[in-house]
């Protein structure tokens, strides 16, 4: 039995009730703001309006056009107002993206709109003072494709935002003030500032503020916030409750654990933030296709460029390298990761599944092996003592109890509290004992009457040397040490969860293997891995020793999942290729896992591997809509076609390539659970 005692650090920060407006987006390393890019696109939307009507497209005069003396320079000043006003956020995007050596959409949009503002002001020059009629400007393409590529990162921005929002709005449904006691009285104070151990009531009907401990009233309380399931579960003096679960039909006093900062929607909050800035590497992949269209467009547009040049006039040449500038720009293949895993994180955190590192939603396609802890993994981690017995005479039974239980007093593990409240029922009081430690993956260690004390289990007795008598059960065995004789021992027994045998028969059906590691004995393992089905188990390690088999898995080309209980298990967390902690609300340790079950049943993941699946099928989806038609789009904006009078204008470029932004926004929002 594996006893180690971990703190849990609490995770300091603000939640963030800031509106939509004051979302800040990353562009080519520019931070872009939410409200100022609207701004920009109606403003710019009211200088492009009379470049529309002033103007001509492509040469051509459409119905609603108008010309007069001097309306060219109306037309110019307009222009110009708007591309250095419009074309800001693609000038600073580019910048950002030249400096890094990463040329992309930025730059490949600041590439068109620079070629056709500088040709426009050169055809302006030629025709108001040379008199040249063989030039043609490109004012009215300028003014659109600002206009529809502000629109397309305006849209791009909000439909990040409204598919991250999940987490907003269950942050929303904490109350701004809870209901404070104070000698008998109570007083309605900011939730903010409710510190830990006051007590608070909550009444029928109302959302449970903060993380606490019912000290009064018994109650129903809808978890679905946790769990994802809507039945309500009893809670009564003495039961946890975790802030944004609702209450049910009658009022109830708690005690609070986790300030606002602290608790539960606080770390789900950050961790929910965290993994959807982190990018994956599905989203680097997109990067480097990104990269791969920057360099086929200069190539195809320079190659159209001179064979339009040698074939024909320089404005036709210029307008095929215009196009193909613009057809090729990957701003929908910017949008098509980031929304995809904006939305699942956030449908999986709705659900009770903290995804921290968006990587391993494609590394799950490629999980082979998964390893599990026995106890609180697949077994409900509620012991219950089997047998309490002394070796020798120099204590009695009752003596063996109140030493183990002194030592297990202080600790808030599942077992210790076991053997506690068993001491209690006993009436046997818990001898003080000082000085206590956890001995990592052996047990317990303190002091009395400078005597050592230790409870360890069967592996510290073997590699020690002390001989005991092997006690022939299933359950799990801790042996009282005093100044290393063994005088005495005590078993203890768990059941399975409901869902860990269809857990397990299920993996199988996906060919994954299962192998279960614990530190418990190998009698007590054998009984589970058998009423469970798993061919494959290790029993009495130390945590170093799962981390050894992990990593000799993974030397042999294994992808392996490790699922455990985040305490004893960090270190083998840590060394999977995915760790998953499992536990039950505040109490999960969620520093070494990379995905994070805040329900305690491990057929979840199961889940997990369903929303990674889909996620993987939307990411390549929406690289497809975001990137894929430009096998067809650029040989068109080059000109292969114009011999059959099929050419693609710097407008339409502009319209096909939002029109795609728009279709990724949609596509990605079509995730469900």
């Amino acid at each position: 039995m594996d006893n180690q005692h971990m703190n849990h650090e609490n995770m300091d920060m603000e939640m963030d009730h800031s509106d939509m407006d004051g979302h800040m987006m990353m562009h080519g390393g520019h931070m872009m703001d939410m409200g100022d890019l609207r701004k920009k696109f109606w403003i710019s939307l009211v200088l492009a309006i009379p470049i529309f009507i002033l103007s001509s497209f492509m040469g051509m005069d459409l119905p609603f056009q108008i010309q007069f003396p001097g309306s060219d320079w109306i037309v110019l000043i307009l222009a110009s107002i708007l591309f250095f006003y419009g074309g800001k956020p693609f000038f600073q995007g580019a910048k950002g993206e030249l400096k890094s050596k990463q040329p992309a959409m930025m730059t490949l949009i600041t590439m068109g709109i620079g070629v056709a503002y500088i040709y426009s002001i050169y055809s302006f020059i030629m025709k108001n003072f040379f008199n040249s009629t063989d030039s043609m400007d490109f004012f009215w393409e300028l003014a659109s494709l600002i206009v529809i590529m502000l629109l397309g990162h305006w849209i791009e921005m909000k439909s990040t935002m409204e598919a991250g929002s999940a987490m907003d709005k269950i942050v929303a449904l904490v109350p701004d003030n809870a209901h404070v006691v104070h000698d008998g009285m109570t007083m309605d104070s900011p939730v903010s500032s409710v510190q830990k151990n006051t007590v608070i009531e909550v009444r029928a009907g109302e959302t449970i503020p903060l993380d606490g401990v019912i000290t009064k009233g018994s109650t129903y309380v809808n978890e679905s916030l946790i769990t994802g399931e809507s039945e309500s579960v009893k809670k009564t003096v003495g039961d946890k409750v975790v802030g944004g679960s609702i209450n049910g039909d009658s009022t109830i006093n708690l005690t609070v654990e986790k300030t606002t900062s602290e608790g539960y929607l606080s770390q789900i909050s950050k961790l929910v933030s965290d993994a959807q800035m982190n990018q994956s590497r599905t989203q680097k992949l997109a990067d480097k296709v990104s990269g791969w269209l920057f360099y086929a467009a200069i190539t195809a547009g320079l190659i159209s460029f001179v064979v339009w040049l040698f074939l024909g006039t320089f404005d036709n040449a210029l307008l095929r390298l215009v196009t193909v500038l613009i057809i090729a720009c990957p701003h929908a293949l910017g949008l098509a990761v980031p929304l995809v895993i904006s939305r699942s994180t956030s449908i999986a955190a709705t659900n009770g599944l903290i995804i921290r590192d968006n990587q391993v939603m494609e590394i799950s396609r490629k999980i082979d092996y998964l390893t599990l802890d026995k106890t609180g993994t697949v077994t409900e981690g509620d012991f219950s003592v089997n047998e309490v017995k002394a070796i020798g005479s120099s204590y009695s039974t009752d003596e063996i109890l109140a030493l183990i239980s002194g030592l297990e007093v202080s600790s808030n593990h599942p077992i210790a509290k076991s053997i506690v409240e068993y001491a209690a029922e006993k009436n046997i009081t818990p001898t003080q004992i000082s000085n206590v430690k956890a001995l990592k993956g052996y047990g317990l260690s303190g002091e009395l009457d400078k005597k050592s004390i230790l409870l360890v289990n069967r592996k510290y007795l073997q590699e020690n040397k002390l001989e005991v008598e092997n006690i022939a059960t299933d359950s799990t065995v801790s042996y009282l040490v005093i100044d290393s004789s063994v005088v005495g021992y005590i078993t203890l027994g768990d059941s399975l969860k409901a869902n860990s045998k269809e857990f397990i028969s299920k993996l199988k059906a996906r060919n994954i293997t299962p192998i279960m590691l614990t530190g418990d004995n190998k009698e007590a393992a054998k009984k589970v891995a058998d009423e469970l089905g798993i061919d494959e188990y290790r029993a009495e390690l130390l945590p170093q020793d799962k981390d050894k088999i992990i990593k000799d898995l993974e030397l042999e080309g294994h992808k392996v999942m490790m699922v455990g209980d985040g305490i004893n298990d960090a270190p083998s967390l840590a060394a999977a290729s995915i760790g998953v902690a499992i536990g039950a609300g505040t109490d999960v340790a969620i520093e070494s896992a990379d995905v994070i079950l805040y329900s305690n049943d491990p057929i979840n993941i199961l889940d997990f591997f369903d929303l990674s699946a889909k996620t993987y099928r939307k990411t390549v989806e929406n690289l497809w809509w975001g990137a894929g038609y430009n096998i067809i789009a650029i040989p068109l904006a080059a000109g292969v076609l114009a011999g059959v009078g099929i050419v693609l204008s710097p407008a339409v470029g502009a319209i096909l390539m939002s029109l795609s932004t728009v279709v990724v926004a949609l596509n990605a929002l079509t995730l469900r659970k």
